[in-house]
């Protein structure tokens, strides 16, 4: 059976899992939901920790150590670390036997896992064919962006000053191409100015409307004209254009097969539990 210190640590991971709060912060239909998640879980832990698979497992120290550091690390001080743990009703020593314990449940589960039949390269050459559209691509581009905001209050800033700044730095850029970064490191009222105005990869759907109509219009390495978004002006310059495309099966391989294999490993714990309630049930009987 779970002592009480197991049953919280299994609830506080529930939470966190399913709504990213504490036990503290959840609304009393969330705590409801998490308390029957755990209910349930905490059977399904005991038919598995009593299951002759987890008679032969063995977690070495040093990775509880690792696990109970990578929690303790989440905290600023080590008072702060004891605080919470007496707060939520745990010392060291139950933390560490619930942290075991969580993590023997997976080793036993990981080693059920095993069991399940190797993915060969044909189930991942058919399941390519069969899901072609989840390995389409958008389109996308490689974007950099020059941007002056405008502000009325602010000297310096008011709209006519900040059209003559960008439709003087647009000017310089015909010119000279090839300063954009430079440009851009000197005039942009972006974080992204410190890396040549870069915005990274962009597929449709990311950028405001306006931008996205200009930026999807260009050619790779053509300049924008000035475009006015609720952040102020722009100048954007298209670097690359990702076109359209499937993802083809060498490059699709590694993931398909990864994919393949979780659910192989999922469906084999699956059975192996269902198995181990079915004949608790009938020895209960």
């Amino acid at each position: 059976m779970m002592n009480e210190s197991g049953a919280v640590y299994l609830s506080l991971k529930i939470a966190r899992q399913l709504f990213s709060k504490s036990l503290e912060a959840l609304a009393p239909e969330e705590r409801a939901r998490v308390d029957s998640v755990a209910v349930r879980q905490r059977e399904i832990e005991a038919l598995i920790l009593s299951a002759p698979e987890a008679v032969s497992v063995m977690l070495p120290t040093s990775s509880v150590d690792s696990n109970l550091m990578d929690i303790r690390a989440r905290y600023g001080s080590d008072d702060d670390y004891q605080a919470d743990l007496q707060r939520i009703g745990l010392d060291e020593a139950s933390l560490r036997a619930a942290v075991e314990r969580d993590m023997r449940v997976e080793a036993v589960l990981e080693k059920v896992g095993a069991r399940a039949a190797a993915v060969s390269d044909t189930d991942v050459e058919i399941f390519w064919f069969m899901h072609k559209d989840r390995f389409r691509r958008a389109e996308t581009r490689v974007l950099r962006h020059i941007l002056v905001t405008v502000n009325d209050s602010l000297e310096g800033n008011e709209r006519q000053t900040a059209r003559d700044k960008i439709d003087a730095i647009r000017t310089r850029l015909l010119k000279s191409p090839e300063r954009f970064e430079e440009q851009a490191l000197k005039h942009s009222e972006c974080p992204t100015a410190m890396n040549g105005g870069l915005l990274g990869t962009a597929p449709r759907g990311q950028l405001y409307p306006e931008l996205e109509e200009a930026a999807f219009a260009l050619a790779a390495g053509e300049l924008s004209a000035v475009v006015e978004s609720e952040l102020g002006f722009h100048i954007l310059r298209c670097d690359t254009i990702n076109a359209e495309h499937t993802l083809s099966l060498a490059d699709a391989r590694p993931k398909i097969r990864e994919h393949l294999e979780q659910q192989r490993r999922s469906i084999c714990q699956k059975s192996w539990i269902n198995a181990l309630r079915r004949k608790a049930t009938a020895e209960a009987a």
